[in-house]
């Protein structure tokens, strides 16, 4: 599967379960221990935000500030939708183009930076299903798709402190995955 392509179907499965939130349930827990529904999804949102300007070859300090605090305003999921929408978009536009990224350490090829995003989307949008009681089966094409990409990069991701330790167990890919993401399969909020 392309990147974008990729990067599209794991935006959409993140945006599906935004969708699904309900009013009530911005301040249910999340899997992320330190993060609400609410926090969870502006999080996503920042990451969607920083898309354009990054993959349009702006740098961290250019940015500054602009995408700090609260990104989802009165309509947190109009708010998610829009984000989304304008990342997929320039990945599409400049993920060919393979300009560097620049990122916090340092600079990145397009694709690596595309390939984060995607995982970004694909875990948090599990996270999201789990906290809001929506069914938390992902598509196996996009858990083969990260699951192959992060297996490379696990260990760095956690020793940088990105990630929880490894959660073992689980017999199918998507409990895999996910544990390598440092998740429980079986995570409720009580």
């Amino acid at each position: 599967m392309d990147l974008a392509t990729l990067h599209r179907l794991t935006v959409a499965t993140w945006t599906r379960h935004v969708d699904a939130v309900r009013p009530d349930q911005w301040d249910q827990p999340t899997p992320c221990a330190e993060w609400d529904v609410r926090a969870l999804v502006n999080h996503v949102v920042g990451e969607d935000r920083w898309t354009v300007p990054l993959m349009r070859g702006a740098t961290i300090t250019e940015v500054g500030d602009s995408l700090d605090g609260d990104l989802l305003g009165e309509q947190p999921v109009r708010s998610a939708d829009s984000a989304a929408d304008e990342a997929v978009s320039v990945v599409a536009e400049a993920l060919p183009g393979g300009a560097k990224v620049h990122l916090s350490y340092g600079d990145e090829e397009p694709g690596e930076y595309v390939s984060q995003l995607a995982a970004d989307h694909l875990v948090h949008a599990w996270d999201l299903a789990a906290a809001i009681g929506a069914d938390r089966t992902l598509d196996p094409a996009l858990v083969e798709e990260v699951g192959a990409w992060f297996a490379d990069r696990e260990d760095l991701y956690r020793s940088g402190g990105a990630i929880a330790e490894r959660v073992e167990g689980g017999e199918d890919a998507q409990s895999r995955m996910l544990g390598s993401f440092g998740r429980s399969a079986a995570w409720t909020a009580r």
